[in-house]
């Protein structure tokens, strides 16, 4: 289970991050995981990310979305697969989706609850009412039915563009590995940050074709940007808060097992124990399975010689994953530190200290056990 937290356990993690070293131990198993985990999963987001990008300009406002997960190459050899489950699980990518969009935080959230979004979904539905009555009566019995939908596409299209980013910086990471140029924890975390950083300013935009107009949904003026309003909620609704998983806890209000406060909520990729469900919530193992069809060969033949083999493979895949999240999450924490580490004036090393700590204090319950280095050098399974 989730290791509980207290301040006092904390603080070797804050004077870590303060000191600049990695909240996960150095070791060369780590670094083997990380790597050979982040390429994996660098390949399922460019296929995910693909997905999403097509969902939002070509499937937008579809009622009846049955083959959106085709790309628009529907043949009778890709449909077999697909119902033979040969295939990657978009439906991990529209959960990481829903998360995004229930849980509504930073700037994207906050510019789809604006007054420029409602005039802009008031545009779209003045264009579908010309061509779709039905829609347009629709619309008019249930008003918000439609800004729903459209907030879902933002969100869809938003979380497109920000796994392509992830994809290639992944993939980039891998390449600088095998070339020699990343030995270390240290070297993995400082890879990300700087790519977080590079990317901090790219323009979040999206636009759609109805009936021969151009719709701009997110709009150049609305100012989003790839680092605080796509990539640090994300976080904050994939990695920390989540959502219950059905069969893990009860939804019954009278069990109080799932908080009021969707703030409170823990139930990210971070906290979940590794139990290979083949769910889509937690743990994400319906990742895990997209994963273990994408493993570079060095982390598929570690896997393979340790433990139980393959038999456990979700299991051992998951545990690789949530340390190479921490890197991710470590990476995000230096690369928005409000100052420099080494900046001798004590009201930004106040700064720095209450930043790392808010972010500590969200990973209180988190899987910190996966961070220490302990045992032999060898990628144990984990038995639940």
């Amino acid at each position: 289970m989730a290791a509980e937290g207290s301040s006092d356990s904390l603080s070797p993690l804050l004077q870590r991050l303060l000191g600049g070293v990695p909240l996960l131990a150095e070791s060369p198993t780590h670094v083997l995981e990380v790597v050979g985990v982040l390429e994996s999963y660098g390949e399922v987001l460019d296929a995910y990310s693909r997905n999403l990008i097509y969902q939002g300009e070509q499937q937008f406002l579809n009622p009846f979305p049955v083959f959106r997960f085709f790309n628009g190459d529907l043949n009778l050899g890709r449909l077999w697969r697909h119902l033979n489950h040969d295939r990657i699980n978009f439906e991990y990518a529209e959960y990481c989706q829903k998360a995004m969009l229930w849980h509504g935080t930073g700037g994207l959230d906050a510019f789809l609850e604006s007054e420029r979004f409602a005039g802009i979904c008031q545009q779209v539905v003045r264009l579908k009412q010309r061509h779709d009555p039905l829609l347009g009566l629709l619309s008019a019995v249930f008003p918000q039915f439609l800004p729903e939908l459209i907030r879902s596409a933002a969100t869809t299209h938003a979380l497109g563009q920000f796994w392509r980013v992830m994809s290639d910086l992944f993939l980039d990471l891998a390449r600088t590995h095998r070339e020699g140029r990343i030995t270390s924890i240290a070297s993995i975390v400082e890879f990300v940050k700087m790519g977080l950083v590079a990317a901090a300013g790219l323009p979040i935009r999206y636009a759609v074709q109805l009936h021969g107009a151009t719709v701009a949904i997110l709009p150049e003026d609305a100012q989003l940007t790839f680092l605080m309003d796509v990539a640090v909620p994300y976080v904050e609704a994939v990695f920390l808060r989540g959502m219950p998983f059905l069969g893990t806890l009860s939804f019954n209000a009278q069990a109080t097992q799932i908080p009021h406060d969707q703030g409170q909520f823990a139930y990210g990729a971070l906290f979940a124990d590794p139990l290979p469900t083949m769910g889509a919530g937690i743990p994400p193992s319906l990742l895990m399975q997209d994963m273990y069809r994408h493993l570079p060969p060095d982390l598929a033949a570690a896997y393979r010689s340790q433990g139980r083999g393959v038999v456990d493979i979700h299991v051992k895949i998951c545990m690789s994953f949530q340390k190479a999240m921490f890197c991710v999450t470590n990476g995000a924490i230096n690369g928005t530190m409000p100052h420099p580490l080494d900046d001798p004036d004590p009201r930004h090393q106040g700064a720095n200290r209450d930043h790392c700590m808010g972010w500590l204090e969200r990973l209180r319950q988190a899987q910190l056990t996966a961070l220490p280095a302990s045992g032999p050098e060898t990628i144990r399974a984990c038995h639940h």
